[in-house]
């Protein structure tokens, strides 16, 4: 008796479509078909979040005809899954020869040979049915019940978050879309950081709280319109407690999944000051109260509130810091940001390793503006699971534009500026039309 040869075929697909049956029936004719699932996780690396969890994947693949056995895929790159199952064959659409997996097609290849394995290829399936269908897929991971819980999610499963600033529409877009493929993954951002910073620079203010939360909510919105990533808001001092209780709730509704509030009272300034801005910080008792009644305020499970520490900002020392981790996770923060505004990053390490000691769960969050020289290894090493990139995209927007300008009244024209800017066919394709 002949065995039947093996096929092996990775799906990301939240639903079974006629394109997806129709490759299936394909390589079925090829021998007896072995279904690999990626994981939620790696599925958002290459295109967009899952609708659907990867416990009901299997049941839906489980459940299609043609295919024999249904696994899980753990790595982007199927080194370890095929040198496991070693197929005759890999199945795939044609639509990853070029593009962010093109990596993952080539090193597919090179495995296979190890054991006389080939790669097939079948014209991916475009019609407009499949198009509706992706569109539908993207507007719901955008809709506030989707997106929210989407952080914690991503928190539980163990792996350090990269988080970017965005303080418009166009620059969401930017942190929606970059990806860079490199020889053992594909690297994106996992979530937005909305800035007040940001968001008071933009408007040209100053960051004193002085943009009011009808106008930053505004700014929420043209970034939630146009991408599906969650997004952590910079609360400030999170204001007087009544407002607080409101303004929580505003921004769980739309939405959002996280909000970061420093213990400072009075006029806020930017922490980076320091000591200079005669800044004051509340006390333990005092922000404590609010993040009670924050949290009370909240109607669901998926947001959270993260409570930022500025104790090593205004020198108030490493006990101090710690007094006031411990006491705001037990009044209910969901995460402690602690920040520094040292060149090194030793404080952050001292203060995490004494944190990790008594409370192992607990999200640390980091903002590593002037210690910028630490890698992302380095700080989850350290028990960090956020890493937020606060406000490089708009300090590197200023330099280009102010030069673009100069340019333009040195030259008397624009053609030298043309250098300096992208072309404007590039820009129509980035906006999405629908």
């Amino acid at each position: 008796m002949i065995s039947q040869k093996k096929v092996y075929m990775c799906f990301t697909t939240d639903v079974i479509h006629y394109g997806h049956t129709n490759i299936i029936n394909k390589a079925s004719k090829l021998g007896s078909i072995v279904a690999g699932v990626l994981t939620d996780e790696l599925i958002s690396t290459i295109d967009r979040y899952t609708l659907v969890p990867l416990e009901d994947r299997i049941k839906i693949l489980s459940n299609q005809k043609g295919i024999d056995e249904v696994v899980i895929q753990y790595d982007l790159y199927y080194d370890n899954i095929l040198r496991e199952i070693k197929p005759d064959y890999v199945v795939h659409g044609d639509n990853w020869q070029n593009g962010i997996l093109s990596n993952v097609r080539k090193r597919v290849i090179e495995v296979l040979k190890e054991w006389g394995g080939e790669l097939i290829e079948f014209p991916y399936t475009y019609n407009n049915s499949i198009d509706n269908i992706e569109k539908t897929i993207t507007h719901s991971l955008g809709i506030p019940d989707m997106r929210r819980p989407r952080l914690k999610r991503m928190l539980e499963s163990g792996k350090c978050l990269r988080v970017m600033e965005a303080h418009n529409g166009l620059s969401g877009l930017i942190v929606e879309n970059s990806r860079i493929s490199t020889q053992n993954e594909i690297k994106t951002f996992d979530a937005m950081w909305i800035s007040s910073l940001c968001d008071s620079t933009v408007k040209g203010k100053p960051d004193i709280e002085i943009v009011d939360m009808t106008s930053r909510l505004q700014t929420v919105n043209q970034i939630m319109e146009v991408t599906t990533k969650p997004i952590i808001f910079d609360g400030d001092t999170g204001g007087l407690i009544e407002h607080f209780e409101i303004n929580i709730k505003s921004l769980e509704r739309i939405g959002v999944s996280a909000v970061i509030i420093e213990d400072k009272i009075g006029l806020k300034r930017n922490s980076l000051f320091g000591e200079n801005a005669n800044q004051q910080q509340d006390t333990i008792k005092g922000f404590s109260n609010k993040i009670m009644h924050g949290k009370k305020s909240l109607q669901t499970k998926d947001f959270m509130l993260i409570a930022r520490i500025e104790s090593l900002i205004l020198n108030k020392g490493m006990d101090d810091a710690l007094a006031r981790a411990f006491a705001y996770v037990k009044a209910g923060a969901d995460g402690i940001m602690i920040h520094s505004r040292q060149k090194s990053p030793n404080e952050i390490f001292e203060f995490c390793q004494l944190f990790r000691k008594n409370n192992e769960r607990t999200p640390l969050i980091v903002v590593p503006s002037t210690f910028n020289s630490v890698t992302e290894n380095e700080l989850h090493s350290y028990g960090i699971n956020i890493i937020i990139y606060a406000n490089q995209l708009l300090r590197s927007s200023f330099p280009a534009m102010q030069q673009t300008a100069l340019s333009i009244l040195e030259n008397e024209r624009a053609l030298e500026a043309d250098k300096q800017c992208i072309p404007i066919d590039d820009i129509i394709n980035l906006i999405p039309y629908e």
